[in-house]
């Protein structure tokens, strides 16, 4: 407990933590820094390692591969961010990294992700839950059962790559095929033909079978492995 003298209406900070009071008038009081989980809070997001401790060690694991890195999420959720109540959707978002990064970084905005495999969802409730985030909200399902128009932005981290031959699968849970593949590229492809000018899109290690020829290319970054899109 800290004892604080105010001398007049102000807004007080308390140093090294985020806790805010208002208090009016000359009055003494007693307050708790109840915002100092907070700083535990922030400190996920330190680095991907602090980051990918939030889940058990056998979805850590599978982080380098599967999962997006932080500073990926930063600069792909900060450029779809475009003001309060923007709807981001990941497509495939996994352990829901990517989500919950861009909802921390962006208050303001609003976080979906979509993911096939319910432990997963699992996983991303439970790390949203530690994270304190009311921004974000997973789904279990297939995107192809979502309508798009719903949703003014997109992220996506080539979630249709592992239905190829000869790639890391993330686990046996659902089918994998070739034809998965061409289907959901086609399928994403008409989704996004069919979205408004002005949306924007972000790709992570795609191949751009998805990406309709509406949306231009207006930034790069890592290598030209992240690509930022708004549609034209």
């Amino acid at each position: 407990m800290t004892d604080i003298t105010f001398l007049s209406e102000m807004y007080y900070r308390i140093p090294g933590k985020r806790t805010v009071i208002l208090q009016q008038g000359n009055r003494k009081i007693r307050i708790m820094p109840v915002l100092e989980r907070n700083n535990k809070i922030e400190s996920n997001f330190i680095s991907d390692q602090e980051f990918n401790q939030l889940y058990p060690a056998e979805i850590e694991l599978l982080a380098k591969r599967h999962w997006t890195p932080l500073n990926v999420a930063r600069l792909a959720s900060g450029f779809l961010a475009m003001g309060s109540n923007t709807r981001i959707l990941d497509i495939g978002s996994g352990v829901g990294k990517f989500c919950l990064c861009g909802a921390y970084h962006n208050p303001a905005s609003l976080y979906f992700g979509i993911e096939q495999r319910r432990e997963l969802v699992r996983h991303a409730n439970k790390a949203k839950s530690k994270l304190n985030l009311d921004n974000v909200h997973f789904i279990h399902g297939n995107f192809t059962q979502l309508d798009l128009k719903d949703y003014d932005n997109f992220y996506f981290f080539n979630s249709f790559f592992e239905n190829l031959d000869g790639t890391d699968k993330i686990d046996d849970s659902i089918e994998y095929s070739e034809e998965l593949f061409e289907y959901y590229s086609r399928y994403l492809f008409r989704q996004l033909n069919k979205v408004p000018r002005g949306t924007r899109l972000v790709t992570y290690h795609s191949m751009e079978h998805e990406v309709p020829p509406g949306f231009a290319i207006v930034d790069t970054d890592l290598g030209d492995l992240l690509k930022f899109w708004i549609k034209i």
